[in-house]
This record gives C-alpha cells, sequence and structure tokens, in this order.
C-alpha cells in the first residue's frame, strides 16, 4: 500500500507539472490541443476530447507533456495564425514554458508547509547520536576511551558530527591497515629507515639474509573529512597512495618487530617504508555527557573499519506549531534541499558522482514506498515535496528538450531580436529528446539491478 501511495503521490507531481504549463497558457489566451499523461511512446491507453483539448494517457507513464498546435503535423492553422504558440511575444512564451518549474515549486512549499501544520514540526536534517553500549571485543582501545551509556557523540577528530553516516563513516575510512599511506609518511619513514640502515643504499635490492633495523611505528595522522562529504553531498575521495601486494605481505611479515631478516632478494628500502607506514588512523571522539564536553582517549577502528559502538539515532525536530514557525521553518528546510540538490547536480556533472549511482522513478518508488511504512506518511509528503523540487530544478536546467532549453531558445530569440530557425530548433530538440528517452531507459535499468542486488 505505501508503495501506492508513493507511485500516486510521483503520478501527482507530473500532473502539477503539465498543469501549470496548461493553465498559463490558457489564462494567456493560448490555445492547447492536447494534455498528455506520459510519453507519446507506444499504446495511448486512454483519450477523449473535453472541449478543444484532448486528453491523453499513454503506456509510458514516465512524463507529461502539453501540446500546442503548432506541434501538430497536420494542422491547418495558417502560418501568420495567433493561435500558433510560435506567434506569441517571447515573454508570454516564458511564462508557459517556466509555469511547470514554478508549479513544482510552489507544490513543493505546499507539501512542506502543510505537514508543518499538521504534523507540527520538521526535520531539521540534523541527528544526535547516543551511545547504547559497546560492543568491541575486550580489549579494544574503546573499553579505555572513557565512553559511557547514554554519551552523545558530537565530535571525531573536530569534526561535526550529526548523522550515524558521518561517524560510521569515520570509522570505515580510519581502518587499521587500509592498505594506503600518505606520500609525506613514507618519504618520512623512509629517512628514518637510511638513517638506521645507513650501508643500504635507498633504491637497492637488499640482499637475502640482510638484517634490516625498523623504527618504532607510529599512528598515521587523523582523518579530516570535509563536511560536504559527511552530509553526503559528495563522494569521499582518498588521495592516499595504495601499497602493492609485496608491500601488503611485508607489512603483515614486519608485525612489531625492531629487526627483520630479509628471506629474499626482491625488497627495497622504500618497500620497508611503505610497510610499516601503514598502520592506524586515530579517531578522536567528543561527547556530551550531563551538559559537559568531554574529550575521551584515543579509540581506533578495526581492521573492518568498525570501532564497536552500539548507538541509537535520533532526528533532530524543529517546532512549526504557530503559522510563522510554520513558514519560516518551510523556507529553511526546502532551502537546505535546493542547497543539497544543486550541489548534487554539480557533482554529477563535473563526474565526481558515477553514472553507476544514478538512479530515478524505479528505486525514487521504492525508497518513497520505505519512507512511509517505517517512518509514516509526513515523511513520504516530505520526500515528494524534494523530488517535486528535483523536478523543477532539472527540468530548468538549459538542455533541448527540457523546459530550460526551449527557454534558453527563447532568452537567444529576445536577444537576436528575431525568431531563430524553427527546423534547426526542432532538430535540435528531437536528438536532445531521443538522447533523453536513452537516458531514462538506462536509469531504469539501473534502477533494476540496484533492487535485484539489494542496494536499497
Amino acid at each position: 500500500m505505501s508503495i501506492v501511495i508513493m507511485i500516486l503521490l510521483l503520478s501527482f507531481l507530473v500532473l502539477v507539472h503539465e498543469a501549470g504549463h496548461f493553465y498559463a497558457a490558457r489564462a494567456l489566451g493560448i490555445k492547447v490541443s492536447k494534455f498528455g499523461f506520459g510519453l507519446p511512446i507506444g499504446p495511448t491507453l486512454w483519450s477523449k476530447k473535453v472541449g478543444d483539448v484532448e486528453i491523453l494517457i499513454h503506456a509510458f507513464l514516465l512524463g507529461g507533456y502539453v501540446s500546442f498546435p503548432d506541434d501538430e503535423k497536420d494542422s491547418n492553422l495558417p502560418p501568420d495564425s495567433k493561435d500558433r504558440f510560435v506567434n506569441r511575444p517571447v515573454w508570454q512564451r516564458m511564462i508557459v514554458i517556466s509555469a511547470g518549474v514554478i508549479a513544482n515549486l510552489i507544490t513543493a512549499f505546499v507539501l512542506v508547509l502543510i505537514t508543518a501544520f499538521v504534523w507540527g514540526k520538521l526535520p531539521s536534517g540534523q541527528h544526535e547520536i547516543y551511545v547504547d553500549k559497546i560492543v568491541a571485543p575486550k580489549g579494544a582501545s574503546i573499553w579505555d576511551s572513557g565512553l559511557k551509556k547514554d554519551d552523545r557523540i558530537v565530535k571525531i577528530n573536530g569534526s561535526d558530527i550529526y548523522s550515524s553516516y558521518a561517524m560510521i563513516l569515520y570509522s570505515q575510512k580510519s581502518k587499521a591497515n587500509d592498505g594506503k599511506v600518505d606520500k609525506a609518511r613514507v618519504s618520512d619513514t623512509l629517512e628514518k629507515l637510511k638513517q638506521l640502515n645507513p650501508e643500504i643504499s635507498e633504491n637497492e635490492t637488499i640482499p637475502n639474509k640482510t638484517e634490516i633495523n625498523l623504527p618504532p611505528r607510529t599512528d598515521e595522522a587523523e582523518l579530516h573529512i570535509d563536511k560536504e562529504i559527511l552530509k553526503g553531498y559528495a563522494l569521499y575521495h582518498d588521495k592516499q597512495l595504495s601499497l602493492s601486494e609485496k608491500q601488503l605481505q611485508l607489512r603483515d611479515l614486519l608485525a612489531d618487530k625492531k629487526t627483520y631478516t630479509t628471506d629474499n632478494d626482491t625488497y627495497t628500502l622504500e618497500d620497508f617504508a611503505y610497510a610499516i607506514s601503514d598502520t592506524k588512523h586515530p579517531l578522536n571522539y567528543t561527547v556530551i555527557r550531563n551538559g559537559e564536553f568531554i574529550e575521551l582517549k584515543t579509540i581506533y577502528s578495526d581492521k573492518k573499519g568498525i570501532a564497536g559502538i552500539s548507538y541509537t539515532e535520533n532526528p533532530v525536530l524543529v517546532p512549526t506549531k504557530s503559522i510563522p514557525a510554520a513558514i519560516k521553518g518551510s523556507f529553511d528546510y526546502l532551502w537546505e534541499q535546493t542547497y543539497m540538490l544543486v550541489y548534487g547536480l554539480w557533482q554529477l556533472f563535473s563526474g565526481k558522482i558515477p553514472v553507476k549511482d544514478l538512479h530515478g522513478i524505479v528505486v525514487i518508488t521504492k525508497i518513497g514506498g520505505d519512507v512511509i511504512q517505517n517512518n509514516g506518511f509526513f515523511s513520504g509528503l516530505l520526500l515528494t515535496a524534494m523530488i517535486s523540487l528535483d523536478l523543477a530544478l532539472v527540468n530548468f536546467l538549459p538542455i533541448p528538450a527540457l523546459d530550460g532549453g526551449h527557454f534558453m531558445f527563447l532568452v537567444i530569440e529576445k536577444l537576436r531580436r528575431k525568431p531563430l530557425d524553427e527546423e534547426t530548433v526542432n532538430k535540435i530538440s528531437s536528438v536532445f529528446f531521443l538522447l533523453l528517452i536513452i537516458f531514462m531507459v538506462f536509469i531504469v535499468f539501473n534502477d533494476i539491478y540496484a533492487l535485484v542486488k539489494h542496494k536499497f
């Protein structure tokens, strides 16, 4: 039932978008010939003439459209007819083209505002992390850290922690013997090795049965992860150097030894530098206990990146019981979501988010259904508001075949003070429309693959 509700909510957003175009055109006295739910690919499931507008429902439901007489190949309207959309003033066409995006923005705000009024609160996007118990094996560093039940974790390595995602990311990326090291650390270790073994040159292949003096092991530097990554806006990219297979084997052989006698003649001092530089990253936690900030003793996650904490994550909710609080809370919530979506689009177009991580309507429906089932209808309503906002932003990108592309052509026409060549515009739009369909099909297959692999 929750999935059915999510499908209905998504269908509602498509109708809202197209209704924006439709009613803006009608308000300006522009003739509309068709209102389509779905894209005209494959069979038409239902059609009916209502007044002078044909209403259609297509089998390919991923989208919608409003069609003008200009779009009909068999239209008998004269070229200079005022009923042709292209003959309307540029400012009127701009309003109609942007009306779908505006309708989605208004819908997003209304959905959030309804949630704020009825539910009486809105998510702040932040969570409080409370310790339930320590679940690490006895002897793990966390037992000596001073951590206690009901401590609230607020910082790790100086970074503010507002979600379990941020806490887990720090533990995962700080795991012991991860096979990665900083270049500066390797250089420093290599210098120490050369001082302890002056008879061996840096790039010399060390002869078999040679005793190597090793410096004491030290911790690697604590990690500092950017707040945008901790919020989930960007992916974490490791800039450290990776150990080779040979260096990994040598690292395990050396363990905590002070000297090591080589058993083959394939190692160099640089191999030893890499091997003994790969140790563990410290995790320095700050917690709140009885209203006081407390710095814990250093904690280390294990080789799997697990610190050993069982925790409870509580969302921080903003009260919105008064009208001013509801309006302000709604604007604040949408501003945060807009920033997240714009940042995500930038990450996508700059190549920082791989295409394999892109998902669409199928995954959205699955996630939305789960959200409604697990967190309630209002959480699903907020997710729908975010999707409406996303539809508005994506649709207004200056890409032909999207509203933003059509708006871009109108801006160019306004600047040139004369219409663009209609045939050229149609050809460009047709090419991008085909690319858009191919992209949508790819996303659907990407979604199905992700669901089959139980990624969501």
